[in-house]
């Protein structure tokens, strides 16, 4: 059945005219969808969602991977909705506050205080701010192969999108790369007693070698630096306790977002007592204004937490996603392989963080190639501008999509063969990052 975007076109035309890149996250821009095909979404339920043309789309990487359980979860929602109910907002904190420290504490290990937020980046540049300020340095080293960290300056002023950052802010932050221990080793040897914290997450798509990350935490050490995992991802996905739980490493500071609340705006900072206490009102040491957000503690966001750590905790749900996750990786690699196109397609990271790479004739990465993959699946009813699946994302799903990757792929082997042009139906698909539109 051929499918229709009207009503998308003209609301995506007034979102444009209304809102900086016609959404509040560049990466869900219509750059980033093939031309007239960005769906506007009116509802969605599980894993499924329903655009305003009345389209329905099996969607991957809901909500920019916070979605964890699926659009509506019930018990969930109804958390969030008795606390909304009595109020969401007071003068002095609410005893949820406790309750949801508490529960967010029981869940990660090395973590002893803990401040809630809204968004990944409010944490992520907490934790430079305490570790500078433990420190007394300015610098900041990042995992340069890693693709986000921040909204703020410290980050993006070393992207490709750094206007309206000062050069000076730009040059306190340098890059190593993962799984690389001299590259860290040199930016030390390079900046001398200079870098205040590591941040880095702990994986990706590609796993740590053993005891990388136990080593990049001794360098930091070593060099009098604070070790930093941004868990904004990974939290609450690769296991209750993070990724730093499945590598067995304890940071000094973690940061986590998406997967806390299944959708509902809350982050979290947390770290020992000895450095999260500067942000605190009880020490003899200079206080560092760390984290104060007028809604970081909105209670049906925190109760949405709550809800969401007993629904991980009874129906064991990042197994659910990996094996799931796991199952998804391999078949669709196995019918790319079969096309015969598993150098120019495939799927790649663990099974609850998986990522597609499309590929050229030349197998090149290929923005023409990616737009018409997203091209033929759209049209066919899958949204997935990843492959970030959720905990209804049942074993019957998984086959649903299946079905459709091997009819859009049978597209792209034609493409290839052919040539992209003669099948792309319109412009490509842009990078968040660049210079000029």
């Amino acid at each position: 059945m051929e499918r229709k975007f009207s009503q998308s076109c003209v609301l995506s035309k007034k979102l444009n005219s209304l809102v900086p890149g016609g959404g509040h996250t560049y990466a869900k821009g219509e750059d980033q969808f093939p031309e007239n095909m960005a769906p506007i979404i009116e509802r969605g339920a599980g894993c499924r969602v329903w655009d305003v043309d009345g389209n329905e789309y099996i969607e991957y990487g809901s909500g920019l991977r916070a979605v964890t359980l699926g659009h509506g979860f019930a018990s969930v929602v109804e958390a969030a909705h008795a606390a909304m109910k009595l109020g969401t907002n007071f003068t002095r904190p609410a005893k949820l506050e406790i309750e949801a420290a508490e529960a967010f504490l029981r869940c990660i290990p090395g973590a002893e205080m803990v401040k809630f937020a809204k968004h990944g980046s409010d944490a992520t540049t907490a934790a430079v701010k305490i570790a500078r300020a433990h420190t007394g340095r300015e610098m900041i080293a990042i995992c340069g192969d890693q693709p986000f960290f921040s909204v703020d300056d410290w980050f993006i002023g070393v992207t490709p999108m750094p206007g309206g950052i000062p050069e000076n802010i730009r040059r306190q932050t340098v890059k190593f790369k993962y799984n690389d221990l001299v590259s860290l080793q040199q930016l030390f040897s390079q900046y001398p007693n200079q870098i205040a914290c590591v941040m880095m997450e702990a994986e990706t798509q590609e796993p740590p070698t053993p005891g990388y990350l136990q080593s990049v935490m001794d360098l930091a050490h070593k060099n009098g630096a604070i070790f930093v995992i941004d868990e904004t991802i990974t939290g609450f996905r690769w296991h209750l306790s993070g990724a730093q739980k499945v590598h067995n490493v304890v940071p000094d500071l973690s940061t986590f977002g998406k997967g806390m609340a299944n959708g509902f705006s809350v982050s979290a900072l947390c770290g020992t007592r000895e450095l999260m206490d500067l942000g605190g009102i009880y020490h003899d040491r200079e206080r560092v204004f760390l984290l104060s957000t007028t809604h970081g503690a909105e209670s049906h966001s925190l109760a949405a937490h709550i809800a969401s750590i007993k629904v991980y905790e009874e129906q064991n749900v990042c197994e659910s996603l990996a094996r799931n996750g796991e199952k998804l990786r391999d078949s669709a690699n196995a019918i790319a392989r079969e096309l015969g196109i598993l150098d120019h397609w495939h799927v790649m990271g663990k099974g609850c963080g998986l990522i597609y790479v499309t590929r050229d004739e030349k197998q090149e990465r290929s923005q023409p190639f990616r737009t018409l993959f997203l091209q033929e699946t759209i049209s066919r009813g899958l949204l997935a501008p990843n492959r970030f699946n959720n905990f209804s994302h049942t074993e019957g799903v998984i086959d649903e999509t299946l079905s459709i990757l091997r009819d859009s792929l049978v597209i792209y082997k034609r493409a290839l063969e052919e040539g992209v042009g003669r099948y792309l139906r319109g412009r490509p698909v842009k990078p968040v990052f660049r210079s000029y539109c």
